[in-house]
């Protein structure tokens, strides 16, 4: 009989947890590492990608892989029981339990976040005034819900409003004004298509803090299911969405020159191509 290498999840053991009743459990740790490989798959995935982009433009492969790679480290953090804190819950009936607080999710939606608003941005060639208001909107929503997470009290849900309120106006804007720059390139109904399903997915977001972090409903297990399900489709699969549309948007009309022909004026259109040759020097005949 060959000998059967059994694998086993020792990351509770080796990075323990005081004995408390929510907390992580072997088998959201395992869900955990899942997700750290589908993240890690989908980066090496949109890294090889970059090396022969369409048109030779890799602003999109480049703004997906920090988005996934980051994604990747911190559910590897989770999946380690690392970067976490003990939380007293005093807004339901199991008021004053303590509860285990993972704050890497809120690293990986700071990051993630900005980069999905910048990359509807681009879509829909909006101006950079636009993608900065959305960019600071996303950080107020993930910084808002993180304070929420941290406050004990009932205090928190004041926190989750102002959070909630900002990705309602983030969210209003990107259909509103995002959707009359598209129409102007010609990617409208891609756009559309984009909007949409990150919407639809962020619009889950408070849903998912409100039944855990936020009013203690599901543990810590479900609460990482959630939440999980959510960035898995919102990054690694929104990315794959992102990049099958992009083979047929024009990247004159939308303005992407960040990385085809170095820094070019807007509009420019600089193939590389070989220069023609000066005129060779009239010789003088010896006398």
């Amino acid at each position: 009989m060959g000998l059967i290498l059994q694998r086993a999840n020792e990351a509770l053991d080796i990075n323990l947890t005081p004995g408390i009743e929510e907390q992580l459990s072997v088998n959201g740790s395992n869900w955990l590492w899942t997700c750290v490989a589908i993240y890690s798959f989908f980066f090496l995935g949109v890294f090889a990608l970059s090396w022969k982009p369409r048109s030779n433009e890799k602003v999109f492969h480049y703004l997906l892989s920090i988005a996934l790679l980051v994604g990747a480290i911190t559910y590897f953090s989770n999946a380690s029981n690392l970067g976490w804190s003990i939380v007293t819950q005093g807004t339901t009936s199991r008021s004053g339990a303590p509860r285990q607080i993972f704050f890497n999710k809120y690293i990986n939606w700071v990051v993630a976040f900005p980069i999905v608003n910048i990359l509807l941005g681009l879509v829909a060639n909006s101006s950079w005034a636009t993608i900065v208001w959305h960019v600071f909107l996303s950080w107020v929503w993930v910084i808002s819900y993180l304070v929420s997470a941290y406050t004990p009290s009932v205090y928190k849900w004041g926190f989750f409003v102002f959070g909630t309120v900002a990705y309602l106006v983030m969210a209003a804007s990107t259909f509103a004004e995002g959707s009359v720059g598209a129409k102007r390139v010609g990617t409208q109904g891609d756009y559309w298509i984009l909007a949409g399903y990150f919407n639809l997915l962020w619009l889950l977001y408070p849903i998912a803090f409100g039944v855990s972090e936020g009013g203690n409903t599901i543990g810590v297990t479900p609460h990482f299911i959630f939440f999980g399900v959510l960035d898995v489709l919102m990054i690694p699969c929104g990315a794959v969405v992102l990049l099958l549309l992009s083979r047929k948007w024009d990247y004159n009309a939308l303005n992407l020159y960040f990385t085809q022909y170095g820094r070019v004026p807007q509009g420019g259109h600089f193939p590389e191509k070989s220069a023609a040759p000066a005129p060779a020097p009239a010789v003088t005949p010896a006398v």
